[in-house]
Formats: structure tokens, C-alpha cells, sequence
């Protein structure tokens, strides 16, 4: 039996699948959040509040963001963005989708956060090792193959000299099949961002509350100082 979730992500799916063909891994973005504006379809991880699992681990860190710069990566409709600017954090968030941006932007009028539209295999140079705090939520795991070894290297060289990222991702074992988009990392891959001048902090495997409960992985990494 299909259940409502998987309905939701039949359109986000057919897209993925379609774009992946082509070689353009990221392009499925835009004509997906495009149709969700005009109510044609839905963005099956756009819950329009903030990622509950960096709530907890913000609440659990008494994170201050004053005088501190953070990134959200792939950051849709803007939730997470505007709960790290409610921290005190000075906040860019970006998507590849500007249907995305235009969205984050119309639901947050007067926001401090910059919403900017970018391609996170393609990042300005000057975010290079620019922020205090990078958070990845949900993005790699509707990447495959090289096109998410490349956001790993991507999103590892965002993270400023003593700054934290924090990656909520979707999990899976090796010998699990990676199934239908969003496809979960293994324990390699959510290591791998060690490989890139990170230092894992934490890495927590765990099941979330949805029904039926679906196995994440919270991981935390520290550039050197």
C-alpha cells in the first residue's frame, strides 16, 4: 500500500529522476518549488517550521548567536534560517531554487536573514571558510553518487576556522538498500566530512518520532581554530 508520504514525493521523485538522467542533479529544484507556488504539487519536506532535531540541538547547546555568522544550506522556505536569526546569529541562507527564495522571502517580509539564490555545487568563492556555523539539513540525502561527494567537499569548505556544521541527514547501513529519493547516507558518508579538514565531535544514530520512525543520523564537526 502507498501511504500519503510517498504520494506527497511521487512528483519530487518522477523530477529527481528525470533531471538525474540528464546529468543535472540539482536542476529538479526549481520546477519543483515553481509548481508547489502555483499549487500544483507539494515539497514533501517543506513542514513550514523548524527542523525539529536542530531545535533540539540548539535547545541542548544554548547556542548564542550574537556576533557570529551561520549558513543554511538548501535552506526552501526559510524555517531554519529564521530560528538560527531568533538565536542572534547573523543568517545566509541559500537554495539553488529561486522559486524557493522568492517563497523564504514573501513568508519572512522585514527578515534579517540574506536569502540568495546559489548552487551548493557551485558556491561563491567568497563563503569559502566564511561562516561560524554551517547547517545541512536534508540535502544530501537527494543527491547520488558524485554530485553528493561533491556537496560533502562543498559544504566542509564553508565552515570558518573554529566553526561548527551540523549535518541532519536521513541514515541507512551498507548493506540496506538506498530505495526510492530521498536516498539515506551510509556511516562512510556521514563520516566522510572528516576527510575534508573536519573533526567529528558527534555523530548520533538514532530514530525519529515520525510514523513510522525513520533513522537519522545528527552529526557534529569542528574546523580547527
Amino acid at each position: 500500500m502507498t501511504s500519503p508520504v510517498d504520494d506527497t514525493r511521487a512528483y519530487a521523485r518522477r523530477l529527481a529522476a528525470q533531471y538525474v538522467e540528464r546529468g543535472d542533479p540539482t536542476g529538479w529544484f526549481e520546477p519543483l518549488y515553481a509548481a508547489a507556488g502555483r499549487g500544483e504539487a507539494v515539497v514533501p519536506w517543506a513542514d513550514l517550521e523548524p527542523n525539529p532535531h536542530l531545535v533540539t540541538w540548539t535547545g541542548s547547546r544554548a547556542l548564542s548567536g550574537a556576533g557570529r555568522t551561520a549558513l543554511v544550506v538548501g535552506c526552501g522556505l526559510g524555517d531554519d534560517a529564521e530560528h538560527l536569526a531568533g538565536m542572534g546569529f547573523e543568517v545566509t541562507a541559500f537554495d539553488v531554487a529561486p522559486s524557493a527564495i522568492e517563497g523564504a522571502r514573501g513568508r519572512f517580509p522585514g527578515s534579517p536573514v540574506h536569502y540568495v539564490a546559489a548552487d551548493l555545487l557551485a558556491t561563491p568563492d567568497e563563503w569559502r571558510a566564511g561562516f561560524d556555523l554551517v547547517v545541512e539539513i536534508y540535502t544530501l540525502q537527494v543527491l547520488t553518487g558524485e554530485a553528493r561527494e561533491r556537496a560533502v567537499a562543498r559544504v566542509s569548505s564553508l565552515v570558518a576556522p573554529g566553526g561548527t556544521l551540523l549535518v541532519i541527514a536521513r541514515a541507512r547501513l551498507d548493506r540496506e538498500p538506498a530505495g526510492e529519493m530521498p536516498w539515506p547516507l551510509t556511516r562512510d558518508e556521514i563520516e566522510s566530512f572528516a576527510g575534508h579538514g573536519l573533526d567529528a565531535a558527534e555523530i548520533t544514530d538514532f530514530h525519529d518520532d515520525e510514523d513510522p520512525p525513520r533513522r537519522r543520523w545528527r552529526a557534529e564537526f569542528h574546523a580547527a581554530g
